[in-house]
């Protein structure tokens, strides 16, 4: 099944159910008033929605009306959890080679997260706001999950049975800001605006056999300005998978139901496929020429983020936002 989070003045939102041609929807009421809500009682809840999905797709529903996504909120508008990895370490390895650093042997064994901000997600097609452009503006589009209640110390393959929901990101990175914060030891903060998610998220179920249980095996399509800048498969060379993501962060804590957990900037070692952020767009060059030549984006370029079944069908809707300076 495909859930939305749609606009009704509050803060959450309100829940409804989605078709899976993202056309239609109907609303979640007396089952969940929130995604939250529903992922807090999953196991009682899920069978519910399943079966509104079902009346949905049949034309049994009562209350259909056209799905937008204009008025579509982040699936989950603050979560109580937001952690992102960089499971692709050949963007990681190729970031360093740019700048000429060794990469350590223990990030090819020992996944690198970051906690990022959950109290202010963006709808997919919300503007993104930003006070400066020479701060470095850039997209990064990737994968995430959710979960539900997650015990600490969860094995890598236990932890694939928690992962309830996916969805599409584009996390924000401000890449000036990024060198002085890391320099001071305590990692990313002002570098890590609000982060945005696709229209729906989706059960695992609805991705057949592209879903093997810990990877999505489909082209991630991300478009600026109107031209294609990657279309990388987020199945290949994920060297940390979902489950091994859960497993690290799990190690020292439990993970609520709600948590999302994000795949960092998907990246394929085939250069022909592209990138999914500018900065791997600006190292590539720097390796070939000497420097970069793309720059950063500007107040008014825009971003376009999706990704197609095997039909060419949207999945989870498109991210859709354009660059514009802060109020």
């Amino acid at each position: 099944m495909k859930l939305a989070t749609l606009r009704d003045g509050t803060r959450d939102g309100r829940l409804a159910v989605v078709s899976r041609d993202l056309t239609a929807a109907t609303w979640a009421d007396g089952i969940a008033k929130t995604l939250q809500q529903a992922l807090d009682d999953w196991q009682a809840v899920a069978p519910r929605l399943a079966g509104l999905a079902r009346a949905l797709e049949d034309g049994s529903a009562t209350g259909r009306f056209s799905f937008d996504p204009g008025n579509a909120m982040a699936p989950l508008p603050r979560g109580h959890h937001w952690v992102d990895g960089s499971a692709y370490v050949n963007h990681v390895e190729l970031v360093r080679k740019a700048r000429g650093a060794e990469m350590p042997a223990s990030f090819w064994t020992d996944p690198l997260v970051y906690q990022g901000g959950s109290d202010d997600f963006l709808g997919p097609t919300e503007d993104a706001p930003f006070t400066n452009e020479d701060w470095g503006i850039d997209l990064e589009a990737e994968v995430a999950i959710v979960t539900d209640d997650v015990p600490m110390s969860t094995d890598a393959l236990a932890a694939r049975r928690h992962i309830r929901l996916l969805m599409l990101v584009n996390d924000w990175s401000l890449r000036n800001l990024i060198p002085g914060e890391l320099a001071k030891g305590f990692g990313f903060y002002q570098s890590k605006p609000a982060t945005a998610f696709s229209p729906v998220a989706v059960t695992p179920d609805e991705l057949g056999e592209a879903w093997d249980g810990a990877r999505l095996h489909l082209p991630l399509l991300v478009h600026m300005n109107g031209q294609l800048l990657g279309r990388p498969n987020a199945g290949v060379d994920m060297t940390f998978d979902f489950g091994q993501l859960i497993a690290h962060v799990t190690r020292t804590r439990r993970l609520g139901a709600g948590a999302i957990v994000g795949s960092g900037t998907i990246s394929n070692y085939d250069r022909s496929l592209g990138s999914c952020c500018l900065a791997e767009v600006r190292m590539l060059e720097t390796l070939a020429r000497g420097a970069p030549v793309t720059p950063f984006m500007k107040f008014g370029d825009r971003v376009r983020i999706e990704m197609l079944d095997g039909q060419g069908q949207s999945i989870f809707g498109a991210i859709d936002q354009q660059v514009v300076r802060s109020a």
